[in-house]
C-alpha cells in the first residue's frame, strides 16, 4: 500500500495543462537497460507518459528497474505491439508526433521549436526509429552533431533532445 501512495503523491505533484503534454515513445529499443534510462531521464524531465513499443522490453524487469533507480514504478506507461498503431492513435488526438532521427528535411533540434502535446520517438540502437513511423510522422528532428561519428547511445540522445524540449515546455 505505501507503494501504490508514493506513486499517487508523486503523480499528482506532476499535473500538467494537457496542452503541454510530453511523451515518450520507445520504438523496438532492445536493451533493457537502456529502456531503464529512458525511464529515468522521462521522469527527471516529467514526461507524462511513456509508450513501450514492439521489441521494447516491458516493467517489471532486474535490468531495466537497475538503471531507472525506481522511475519506472513512478511514470505512468503502456505497451504497444505495433509502433505505427500507437502514432495514428496520437496524431488523432492531435499530439505532435516527432522522430529524434537524422534524415531527409531533419530539423536541428537547435532550431526547433516544438507544438504541444509532442510526442518524442526514439528508436532502435541499430536500425533507429521504424520505418512505418518515421512515414507518419509530424516532425524528424536531429541533434546537430560536430565530432567524427553520427549516433549517439538512445538514452543519451533523448537526454539531451528532452532537456530542450523541457525547457520549451517550462517556458510556455
Amino acid at each position: 500500500m505505501l507503494k501504490l501512495f508514493r506513486v499517487l503523491v508523486y503523480c499528482a505533484s506532476q499535473e500538467y495543462n494537457v496542452k503541454k503534454s510530453f511523451y515518450l515513445i520507445v520504438d523496438n529499443v532492445r536493451s533493457l537497460e537502456n529502456v531503464g534510462s529512458l525511464f529515468r531521464t522521462a521522469d527527471a524531465m516529467s514526461v507524462d507518459k511513456v509508450f513501450l513499443c514492439g521489441i521494447t522490453g516491458t516493467p517489471p524487469n532486474t535490468k531495466i528497474s537497475k538503471t531507472a533507480l525506481g522511475a519506472e514504478e513512478c511514470i505512468e506507461w503502456e505497451y504497444y505491439a505495433q509502433s505505427w498503431r500507437l502514432v495514428e492513435k496520437l496524431q488523432k488526438e492531435n499530439i505532435s508526433v516527432v522522430c529524434l532521427e537524422q534524415g531527409k528535411g531533419s530539423v536541428s533540434l537547435s532550431k526547433f521549436n516544438p507544438k504541444f502535446p509532442i510526442a518524442l520517438v526514439v528508436g532502435n540502437e541499430v536500425k533507429g526509429v521504424s520505418q512505418s513511423v518515421l512515414k507518419k510522422a509530424d516532425v524528424l528532428l536531429e541533434i546537430p552533431m560536430t565530432g567524427k561519428k553520427e549516433s549517439l547511445n538512445v538514452a543519451v540522445a533523448f537526454g539531451i533532445s528532452a532537456f530542450e524540449i523541457n525547457q520549451k515546455r517550462l517556458s510556455l
